[in-house]
């Protein structure tokens, strides 16, 4: 058993790719009714890679996932590979609370060619700790029995009430080389950050926003995985890129930060649905899963004044 295993394990890291680069947890638009609207998810997904990320991660929080069915997902992630998007610039969001639906999810991905799978701890069952996590992470990892699975831990605990501590990371790193690869950090707190790239130095780390894009990859970050990626990802990218190649980067991190903050202020998913909304015209993208409350052209409206001449490039190209 690959838990026993885990007990046991003082093995060392080998060296693997690791998923670097500014990530899109994209949108997920719906019609009137409550579907999954197609033809705006795909048109989206393709925008937001035009725009220059360099991956796509559906069904992560900014994308509703856990207001979203296992076949609704399921069916989502097919419909972009039948429209021409590689698997292989996806990692899609598979963690939910049950196992066997995380496996069949993660299945699926790993199925269609997807670049990784981004998996959240089990929650609910709070008092856990990393030892329940650890049965949890290994348990998914034998069950699908695959060796083609990357896996990203899912570290966000002001939503799931569960964190995926440094320990765990590197324990799991240590067992699991070939397939425990990133950590998505979405705590907004540098200093977990900092200690998961301390404890688990293979593992390729992604802070919390694009906020600490500059400060995380000069502290050996691997760049971003941010909800703003589905508006402003040229600007993300370019940042990226000029970081990478060493110059001053000044201006465009504080004008980035700017434009993060305008979004998140107002709340990170609407907010940007109410843009695309105003931007797109389709009134579609309004449309919100309970528990939240469908957004406003008016919040769009009074977005794009804010932002003014930085989201000039939203709804076109």
């Amino acid at each position: 058993m690959l838990y026993a295993k885990l007990i046991s394990s003082t093995d060392g890291r080998t060296d693997m790719p690791r998923p670097q680069g500014t990530i899109a947890p994209i949108l997920t638009p719906f019609e009137n009714d409550g579907r999954i609207a197609r033809d705006l998810w795909i048109s989206h997904a393709k925008w937001v890679l035009g725009q220059g990320a360099h991956l796509l991660s559906p069904f992560g929080t900014t994308g509703e996932a856990l207001s979203l069915s296992l076949d609704e997902r399921m069916q989502a992630l097919e419909w972009l590979v039948a429209s021409g998007i590689s698997p292989g610039r996806m990692m899609p969001g598979t963690g939910v609370t049950a196992l066997p639906e995380t496996v069949e999810l993660s299945k699926h991905a790993v199925g269609l060619g997807c670049a990784a799978v981004m998996v959240l701890p089990s929650f609910f069952y709070t008092a856990a700790g990393d030892e329940g996590q650890a049965r949890y992470y290994s348990e998914l990892i034998e069950r699908v029995a695959n060796p083609a699975l990357k896996m990203i831990l899912y570290h966000i605990p002001q939503n799931s009430g569960v964190p995926v501590s440094p320990a765990l990371t590197a324990r799991l790193s240590a067992v699991f080389p070939e397939t425990v690869v990133a950590y998505k950090d979405s705590a907004g707190d540098w200093n977990n950050t900092a200690a998961v790239i301390a404890a688990a130095p293979d593992v390729a780390v992604f802070p919390s926003s694009e906020a600490q894009l500059t400060k995380g990859l000069a502290s050996g970050a691997a760049g971003c995985i941010s909800a703003t990626v589905n508006l402003n990802a040229a600007a993300i990218r370019a940042l990226y890129d000029a970081t990478i190649a060493g110059q001053d980067v000044t201006e465009a991190d504080a004008a980035i930060r700017a434009f993060r903050k305008v979004i998140q202020d107002a709340g990170l998913i609407p907010a940007m649905k109410a843009v695309l909304a105003v931007r797109s015209g389709d009134k579609r993208w309004l449309n919100l899963r309970a528990p939240h409350e469908n957004a406003t052209l008016e919040s769009g409206k009074a977005l794009l004044t804010a932002l003014g001449p930085a989201a000039d490039h939203i709804g076109r190209g």
